[in-house]
């Protein structure tokens, strides 16, 4: 798929966009404006349902909404907070390294670039774009995996590694379009490009789409 025909399937998708129901942590970056609260909310995101995330988020805020009152609480208090996410007692551990970090390197000052982001542990490059991205609205392209299926699904890329998506995203969209693709990709996901038999009778950019891989679908 050409630049000018991936551009065109990303305007489409935003237009349906606001009929799915959007990423958690979209939301929260919509009401907060506040990266650490993004940040922290994406690693309780990771292998764990949105509905969970949103609640575990909300609970664990109400108690600790920045990093110095964060590192405040003890791990068990935050392991039970934010329980049942999936791998709630070692994202604890992770939340509290990481905000004790912020705190004593960083003035307690979420960094705004990838590469200082990547320097916290368990942080890797799909956490550190999306808060770039959503936390301070600086162009970044987050891949996780409904962005890496459905872009060499339809064509996009042909890649094997959510890493090298996401650099090949880079050279192939213009900056404009790098934060509006995992939010747009992932909502899409969740409803109608589904990992398997994917909704192709209900999208709105089948036409476009070279279904690659794509064994059943309805």
């Amino acid at each position: 798929m050409d630049t000018k025909t991936c551009l065109k399937v990303l305007d489409i998708l935003e237009r349906e966009f606001p009929k799915w129901n959007a990423p958690v942590v979209t939301l929260l970056a919509q009401q907060t404006k506040d990266p650490y609260k993004v940040l922290i909310s994406t690693i309780i995101s990771l292998r764990t349902k949105d509905e969970t995330t949103a609640e575990a988020s909300k609970r664990l805020f109400e108690k600790a909404s920045t990093p110095e009152e964060m590192i405040k609480l003890s791990e068990e208090e935050i392991a039970k907070l934010i329980y049942p996410a999936g791998f709630y007692k070692n994202k604890a551990k992770q939340i509290k390294e990481i905000s004790r970090k912020i705190v004593e390197e960083y003035g307690g000052k979420v960094p705004d670039s990838i590469d200082e982001l990547l320097k916290f542990k368990g942080v890797g490059r799909k956490t550190a774009n999306l808060v770039v991205s959503e936390g301070f609205g600086k162009p970044a392209i987050c891949v996780d995996t409904h962005v890496h299926r459905i872009c060499n699904r339809m064509g996009f890329v042909k890649t094997k590694t959510p890493e090298e998506t996401e650099m090949e995203l880079r050279k192939k969209l213009p900056k404009e379009y790098w934060s509006k693709v995992n939010k747009l990709l992932v909502a899409f996901g969740q409803t109608i490009c589904k990992p398997i038999s994917p909704l192709c009778s209900k999208c709105p950019v089948s036409q476009y789409c070279e279904k690659v891989g794509v064994e059943k679908h309805r």
